[in-house]
């Protein structure tokens, strides 16, 4: 059975990095997200938790704090300590407005810990739907748990 979930949580992140690529057609790479945090317990049918994030612009002369809450809805269960995800900010422009990061953004997600683990999530919103936020390299995070499901981000 442990076979199988690993395999199936395996199969879904290869889904979605694969995935990435034609969610960001037309798109600039405007810089990068890097958000810490994360620490609690997942409940059967979701979670929610908190990061602080930084975005960097690509020419390195602009940068912003953020705060983010992250709501997964779907197989969620466990316990993990705090993790760091760092993604790649496409926009239509490499100039991002001043907290032009503030909004929703939704995807699926899939993420698994057993001591040491991985996850991806690839999200697409922000002001009229048009950023998408790439994995850059995949989530690291420590602790005991399986996620499977649908992500929402909410930065401000």
């Amino acid at each position: 059975m442990k076979k199988t979930g690993l395999t199936l949580i395996a199969a879904a992140a290869v889904s979605l990095l694969a995935a990435a690529p034609a969610l960001a057609q037309a798109k600039i790479n405007a810089g990068t997200l890097t958000c810490t945090g994360g620490a609690g317990i997942g409940l059967v049918l979701g979670s929610k938790k908190t990061y602080a994030c930084t975005y960097k612009s690509a020419s390195g002369r602009h940068s912003e704090d953020y705060s983010a809450s992250i709501t997964k809805i779907g197989l969620d269960i466990g316990v993990t300590s705090e993790s760091v995800m760092v993604w790649t900010v496409l926009a239509s422009t490499d100039a991002i407005v001043e907290r032009g990061l503030t909004g929703n953004y939704a995807g699926a997600t899939a993420d698994v810990a057993l001591g040491i683990g991985g996850g991806a999530k690839v999200l697409v919103g922000g002001s009229n739907n048009s950023i998408v936020l790439q994995p850059l390299s995949v989530q690291g995070q420590t602790g005991l748990n399986l996620a499977l499901g649908v992500a929402e981000l909410s930065i401000r």
